[in-house]
């Protein structure tokens, strides 16, 4: 009985160590090819998607795709992190990581499904949900993150506030409306993380 408690002791103790130490799975490269992805969308809506309010199957295939590129590409980089170290935290760093940001992916993939599929003319209002839900992920990793990365957090909350009120009518879905908050926001993200966790003083990855 006294093994076991210790177990789980230092079970408890190591969750408390993965939540309070800095994760370095997030990588300057990944989020930085994310805003170049962003970048890219945002071009391929403006040339192939001229009237995205009625052709929002296009808009949202051209969005997701970009989404889902980008977050292949975090998810490889924190995946290739994990098996390259020796520690076991940095393993349980990285589920608890994806744990966290996992309920804001559902919760904007689900909330994309119903207005779609149920109440189309609200498509407009997605873009600045996606940066809500984007800056809510973001938060909720807060604890693993570097300190500056709150600032990246807020913007997304700010971007995605002021994009639904002023992204309507003719402004609808415009391509900025996702473009620029999502390709600023991912450059900003790649320069804090290489600053705090991948320079020559600070990387101990």
């Amino acid at each position: 009985m006294e093994l076991e408690e210790a177990l789980v002791q230092i079970t408890e103790i190591r969750t408390q160590m993965a939540r309070t130490e800095v994760f370095r799975g997030y990588r300057a490269v990944p989020a930085a090819f994310s805003g170049a992805v962003a970048l890219t969308a945002a071009t391929v809506q403006a040339i192939a998607v001229k009237d995205p309010v009625q052709n929002y199957p296009a808009y949202l295939t051209l969005w997701i795709g970009a989404a889902v590129v980008s977050g292949a590409s975090a998810v490889a980089e924190m995946l290739i992190h994990a098996r390259s170290s020796d520690s076991s935290l940095t393993r349980e760093q990285t589920a608890l990581a994806m744990e966290q940001f996992s309920p804001c992916l559902a919760a904007g993939g689900l909330t994309t499904l119903v207005i779609a599929r149920s109440c189309p003319t609200l498509v407009w209002i997605l873009p600045g949900l996606w940066q809500i839900f984007y800056s809510l992920g973001i938060f909720a990793t807060s604890r693993l993150l570097p300190r500056p990365m709150l600032l990246v957090a807020v913007f997304y909350g700010l971007t995605g506030l002021a994009t639904l009120a002023a992204a309507q009518g003719e402004w609808a879905m415009n391509p900025i409306a996702m473009g620029l908050p999502f390709s600023v926001g991912q450059f900003l993200a790649a320069a804090i993380l290489h600053r705090t966790l991948e320079s020559d003083s600070h990387d101990a990855a």
